[in-house]
């Protein structure tokens, strides 16, 4: 389900009994498996089931597995699977909800060149 091929190193993780409030910016691949507020910058996303972002996320690709409450802004995908839900807009080039995923809000269907996800400079 999450190959490495697809997704860059894994630089994040927040498990399933942590609580974070604040903002994330990663060149890599954020997974969060508990519970986070704020905004989120990564190149690839992961919401894992059972998880919960309550904030905005801009990166390449996204997967949602869980539930988030917020703006998606991703340049190249976002995949919702079959427990997962967004409410909240998306803005991206290519979207696909599972049987048994739920979107609540408008997409925004984009070439690839006016939504680029632009990593964090050092």
């Amino acid at each position: 389900m999450f190959s490495s091929k697809k997704h860059p190193k894994l630089e994040v993780i927040v498990g399933s009994d942590t609580v974070i409030k604040g903002e994330i910016i990663s060149k890599g691949t954020v997974r969060i498996d508990g519970r986070f507020e704020g905004a989120l910058s990564a190149e690839s996303v992961i919401i894992g089931e059972g998880a919960c972002l309550l904030g905005d996320i801009t990166s390449k690709s996204l997967i949602a597995a869980g539930r988030i409450t917020g703006n998606v802004h991703s340049s190249e995908s976002v995949e919702i699977q079959p427990r997962g839900e967004v409410c909240g807009d998306i803005y991206t080039t290519r979207l696909s909800v599972a049987e048994g995923g739920v979107f609540e809000g408008r997409s925004y269907m984009q070439k690839s060149r006016e939504l680029e996800y632009r990593p964090v400079e050092d």
